[in-house]
């Protein structure tokens, strides 16, 4: 039986076909979208590659712009973008941002330029050198310029400005550079100046000799001098009891020295003593502030050379800018010891030049800090030479240098102290000389000691060390203690060292002995004697007594006595003082 067929709605079948004829109009229409998109696109494309190629024609006509030659100019000022607007209508605020400009010296004249987009405003500092095109202003900074005069602050007018001495008696306001922004400038400090834009550009670092810096207290103390017992004594006498009982100086109208001559000849401890005056006083100091105040001691050490400056007027501004720092540390009762070295050399007699003649405006210096308005409490100058008769008379005066002591050279009991300092129990000794001793460290240490001094002092041929041969014939004999010093006792030590290391490695045989000593004393002398000092013999001579002039120095001669039956002891005077 077959199956019988469902008729087919003829309303259904109308919607089918109206639903099919919508549905291909769509696609017809979405088509048409589609290839109009794609014209669009296609539109884009070239517009982003023409937008390419103008990119890179603008690239390269803006590094054309940046390529030298381009000007330079300094910045002045930074005029930064600053927004400002205007009500145009009750409800709307118009706002807009002005352009950043940088005021600028170029060619002698101050212009305002524009600053390139290419320049990032906020890396321009006052200062700097910046790039000039025709077209695009300011387009990169170079940084500052390393060159310019130099020029000492003097005050301080704001954030921006300062006073700053440019000569002798010249001043002049500048702008502070961007450097400088950060840097703890103080008055005395040296600055590169840019003259034609008037801006004080960078520090300029000090010299040796002003970069003296108050030193920290040394750690040399009184012990560590040896043989100058009395002189140490003469010393703190004249240094400490003012700082530690001013008010008994007060009460007997006495005022502190405000300075000391240590003089004598080189190599015997002056500057030891300098040191070790330092030490002592800040110790006295703080053991009597105790610890309510915080009190320390300084120590300036300033070799005369270091000082002397081929320009007119810097050795003077050097020598005010120590005393000032001096002064500003002792303000606050700190103990300050500036000490001059080789002072002869800065402070000579004027007018005994035979070239320069600075020493006419360096020793006034000197005097007028010494002797100026501003005190010199808790300061305390301490000079040091070889040649006291070269210094100035006026800087030698009373009140000024007014306690002056002789560091001579160390007699039989000095020199064995300051064998002592050098030859100590905890070196390696001989095993000989220990058994000699049964051990005893210490003896051993003496009996090496006294046969070197011993040695040294003995006054016979074999210790002959240079004929002194007067104007008028005399010839006066001298032997080794005659030219003693600290110094010379130190390099005698060091080469009984080495003596005893090369022995050591030699033969086997460690530890340093009394014959290790001798034979150093015999060669040091020997090879001080083929570079002896004029100077230190005319010291010698003069110390004795003798006025004649110091004709020439030989060889020692042989025998007991010299020409014309002259005795050879040398602490014979000249009798009639000719």
């Amino acid at each position: 039986m077959a199956e019988s067929q469902t008729p087919i709605d003829p309303r259904e079948h109308q919607t089918a076909l109206r639903q099919l004829s919508l549905m291909r109009d769509q696609r017809s229409n979405l088509d048409k979208q589609l290839k109009v998109a794609a014209q669009r696109n296609d539109k884009l494309v070239q517009a982003l590659e023409t937008a390419r190629g103008d990119i890179l024609r603008l690239k390269q006509a803006i590094s054309q712009d940046l390529e030298a030659p381009m000007n330079q100019a300094q910045v002045l000022r930074v005029n930064r973008p600053v927004r400002s607007g205007a009500s145009l209508t009750g409800d709307a605020r118009a706002v807009a941002e002005t352009q950043a400009s940088l005021d600028v010296a170029m060619g002698g004249r101050t212009v305002r330029v524009p600053v390139s987009p290419v320049l990032d405003i906020d890396d321009v500092r006052v200062g700097m050198t910046v790039l000039l095109t025709e077209t695009m202003g300011a387009c990169a900074a170079i940084g500052y310029r390393p060159t310019g005069e130099i020029a000492t602050v003097r005050e301080f007018l704001d954030e921006d400005r300062l006073v700053l001495g440019t000569g002798s008696n010249t001043q002049t306001v500048a702008l502070r550079s961007g450097r400088l922004e950060g840097s703890a400038l103080r008055v005395g400090d040296a600055v590169s100046f840019d003259s034609v834009s008037g801006v004080a550009l960078d520090v300029v670092p000090k010299t040796e000799a002003e970069e003296l810096v108050l030193e920290e207290i040394p750690t040399t103390s009184y012990a560590d001098v040896g043989g100058l017992g009395t002189q140490i004594e003469q010393i703190r006498d004249a240094v400490e009891l003012p700082f530690l009982h001013p008010e008994l100086y007060r009460e007997h109208e006495l005022s502190a020295p405000k300075g000391i001559l240590l003089y004598g000849p080189p190599g015997n401890g002056k500057t030891l003593i300098a040191k070790a005056v330092a030490k002592s006083l800040a110790d006295r100091v703080e053991e009597t502030a105790g610890a309510s105040r915080n009190l320390r001691g300084y120590f300036l050490n300033i070799k005369g050379p270091e000082l002397l400056d081929k320009f007119v007027g810097e050795t003077e501004r050097q020598i005010r800018a120590i005393f000032s720092r001096a002064r500003e540390k002792a303000s606050a009762g700190n103990p300050v010891v500036i000490f001059f070295d080789e002072m002869e050399s800065l402070f000579r007699t004027r007018g005994a030049g035979k070239s320069s003649d600075v020493e006419t405006t360096i020793v006034p210096q000197l005097l007028a800090e010494i002797d100026g308005v501003e005190s010199l409490n808790n300061v305390i100058v301490i000079g040091a030479t070889n040649r006291e008769d070269m210094i100035d008379p006026a800087v030698l005066r009373p009140g000024r240098l007014d306690v002056k002591v002789r560091i001579d050279r160390p007699d039989r009991a000095g020199t064995a102290q300051i064998f002592g300092l050098y030859v100590r129990e905890d070196l390696p000794l001989d095993a000989g000389v220990l058994a000699e001793h049964d051990g005893d460290r210490a003896a051993a240490v003496r009996a090496m000691i006294e046969a070197v001094v011993e040695e040294i002092f003995r006054r016979d041929d074999e210790r002959r060390y240079l004929d002194a041969v007067l104007a008028d014939g005399r010839r006066i004999p001298t032997y080794w203690n005659d030219f003693l010093s600290g110094a010379l006792i130190r390099n005698i030590v060091d080469r009984a060292k080495k003596l005893a290391i090369k022995t050591y490695l030699q033969e086997g045989v460690k530890g340093i002995s009394g014959e290790h000593l001798v034979r150093s004393a015999r060669d040091e002398f020997d090879q001080q004697r083929d570079a002896a000092s004029r100077a230190d013999v005319e010291d010698w001579l003069k110390y004795l007594g003798f006025s004649v002039a110091l004709s020439s120095l030989e060889r020692p001669l042989t025998g007991e006595d010299g020409p014309e039956g002259l005795s050879l002891d040398p602490r014979a005077k000249d009798g009639a003082g000719s």
